[in-house]
């Protein structure tokens, strides 16, 4: 098994704390396919929307692919995700119990396909952000110290 990390939302490991992850593929067409090998995609503000029994990508960026023709996609279009049914019910009620949302936090090739992590979340406060941000600190100055002694 093969991963190659296209992107990752940098953005929502700052903003929420994840409850669960799950891996869903997700129906692209050839061009969006395209823009995505070459590493033109932006998950930023990107979120997971339910309709019906059904689930999409909302507001997630693929550039349009240069060279292609006619074909070309819209670059913020919705995309469907492909999970089972009983995963989508999970995160589905999940969801609806209040206090969470569902996100993409990384998309990436595994095995030739393109899959999507998506992740239930909390919202963090300001005060969560800060405390991430004192930790990271104190983290990077222990390990410049540990590089030092030696």
């Amino acid at each position: 098994m093969s991963i190659k990390i296209i992107t990752d939302n940098k953005k929502a490991k700052f903003d929420y704390s994840f409850v669960e992850t799950y891996e869903a593929g997700i129906e692209l067409r050839g061009s969006e396919v395209k823009s995505a090998r070459n590493n033109q995609v932006q998950l930023k503000d990107s979120y997971v929307a339910f309709s019906g029994n059904e689930a999409f990508l909302m507001k997630a960026h693929i550039a349009e692919y240069k060279s292609s023709s006619y074909n070309n996609h819209e670059p913020e279009r919705k995309r469907k995700l492909l999970l089972h049914r009983e995963e989508l019910e999970k995160i589905r009620g999940k969801i609806e119990q209040g206090g969470l949302t569902c996100i993409p936090t990384k998309m990436y090739f595994k095995d030739g396909m393109i899959k999507l992590e998506i992740a239930i979340a909390r919202g963090k406060k300001k005060d969560d952000k800060r405390e991430d941000i004192k930790k990271r600190d104190v983290n990077r100055e222990i390990a410049a110290r540990l590089r030092r002694s030696k």
